[in-house]
């Protein structure tokens, strides 16, 4: 009977230990719930992912916001896309980057095996990422919805090869701004648009434009002024002047990425180029100005039509209203051809995403790209810049009337850097042409041919190491 009773104690001692166990696995349970890890988080477990960027705009949706910094908005859709996701428990480690240091920083990292999951940057600087193979295609996170709401040349600048490589967010586009006031003074009110359109002139036009402003603008009131601006000191600005060499229908690219600009169209543009330059209708001295020189000489009315951008025009406006430049009707124009259908592009923002070699973390930072560039109330933070999205274009059309006109303009959108391989180093090719040009060194033709002859020589080379190329 004592060995029994002895037998009950020591049952009812393992049954206590039990029950113990019990509870304090129901605790950790709850504590490892409480960091996202745990059975009461389902059970997900925690990725990081890092996120880069260059500075774009302050603040979530508007930089008048309390605390607004360049990192906001990425921080406010990472959180966001945490409390939704259900795969993992997700933290996104937002880092801004100076646009001086991206290359060298992404570069020590891809060597180090380290580059972070996504980098958000304007697709140009990018383009050799994806030829060099560090980047994932996000066809499939790319869906029909997207793909009708986003027109389809932002598209064409997001592809290389037959992959999306980025996922289009906001834009900068390329236009011409000219000076309402010195038109008017020189007699050309019928060539001036309204305030919130992308004027479109014909050729013939644009050099009936030229020859007024220089031969009838009063100089009492424009000492020094000039019709348009021209440069070519470095590789800054050469977006525009490769949109002039399209402009009597040269394609510029063929099907393989080859330059094509030595044919008649190519040289009539060059030749076309020399004769304003020549004939007076430009500044002087084109061969060692620089683009932030023009964009000077524009905004103290030196110029009557020069290059901007969306964000040059708002910062030109800006300087007016603050008194740091001279104030007077600033408007917008296409860059014109001779067949009258005018030139437009862009610069195409957005994210992408690198090869790390982590399934996971590559699964979760495609789905935060496809999150945070198609959830209805973050893609209005396009409107910091311009919107490539047309719905958010009409959305806001009423308080940034010149949406629409960006909008309707995308129809009329070239791709100006083709996505060839070693688009970067290209673009070190063109001015020193130009130069020689200017300065009378060489012909139209000459300078058409040698460009494209060292230009296919960059691409050559850079196709040899390309991944999409092969």
């Amino acid at each position: 009977m004592l060995k029994s009773r002895k037998l009950l104690i020591f049952s009812s001692f393992i049954l206590i230990l039990a029950l113990l166990a019990g509870c304090s696995g129901n605790q950790t349970n709850t504590e490892l719930s409480k960091d996202g890890s745990g059975a009461g988080s389902g059970n997900k477990d925690k990725v990081e992912i890092s996120l880069w960027l260059t500075p774009q705009w302050k603040g979530v949706f508007d930089a008048t916001e309390k605390n607004a910094d360049y990192d906001s908005f990425f921080k406010y859709a990472a959180d966001k896309f945490a409390k939704q996701y259900d795969k993992h428990n997700v933290k996104v480690n937002v880092q801004v980057i100076a646009g001086d240091q991206r290359d060298e920083l992404l570069n020590v990292n891809l060597n180090g095996g380290t580059p972070p999951d996504i980098f958000v940057e304007s697709v140009f600087a990018m383009g050799d990422y994806a030829h060099r193979g560090a980047l994932v295609p996000l066809n499939d996170i790319v869906d029909d919805a997207a793909k009708k709401d986003i027109a389809q040349g932002y598209w064409d600048n997001v592809t290389f090869g037959k992959d999306i490589y980025f996922y289009p967010f906001s834009q900068n586009p390329g236009t011409l701004a000219y000076n309402a006031d010195m038109f008017r003074a020189a007699g050309l009110d019928k060539f001036i648009g309204n305030e919130n359109e992308i004027k479109t002139w014909t050729l013939d036009e644009y050099n009936q434009i030229l020859e007024a402003l220089k031969t009838k603008l009063p100089k009492d009131k424009y000492p020094n002024a000039y019709p348009m601006g021209l440069y070519a000191l470095n590789n800054q600005g050469d977006t525009w002047n490769l949109a002039y060499l399209r402009m009597f229908g040269n394609k510029f690219f063929d099907d393989q990425g080859n330059i094509t600009l030595d044919d008649e169209n190519g040289v009539k543009a060059m030749d076309w180029l020399k004769k304003v330059y020549s004939s007076g209708y430009t500044n002087p001295g084109a061969e060692s100005v620089s683009s932030n020189d023009a964009n000077a000489m524009f905004q103290n009315q030196q110029l009557g039509i020069s290059f901007t951008n969306a964000i040059l025009f708002n910062n030109a406006k800006a300087d007016m209203e603050a008194g740091k430049s001279p104030k007077f009707d600033i408007r917008l124009a296409n860059i014109p051809t001779e067949s009258g259908d005018p030139l437009s592009f862009t610069y195409v923002v957005g994210a992408s995403v690198f090869q790390t070699g982590d399934a996971t973390r590559t699964e979760v930072a495609k789905d935060f790209v496809k999150f945070f560039s198609t959830d209805p109330e973050l893609v209005k933070a396009s409107k910091n810049s311009i919107p490539v999205r047309s719905s958010v274009a009409a959305e806001f059309k009423d308080q940034f009337p010149l949406f629409a006109a960006y909008d309707a303009n995308s129809s009329h959108m070239f791709n100006f850097t083709g996505n060839v391989p070693g688009y970067s180093e290209l673009r070190q090719v063109l001015y020193p042409e130009l130069q020689a040009l200017y300065i009378g060194e060489k012909t139209a033709a000459q300078a058409a041919k040698d460009y494209q002859a060292k230009g296919n020589a960059v691409i050559k080379k850079a196709k040899e190491n390309s991944t999409i190329n092969k």
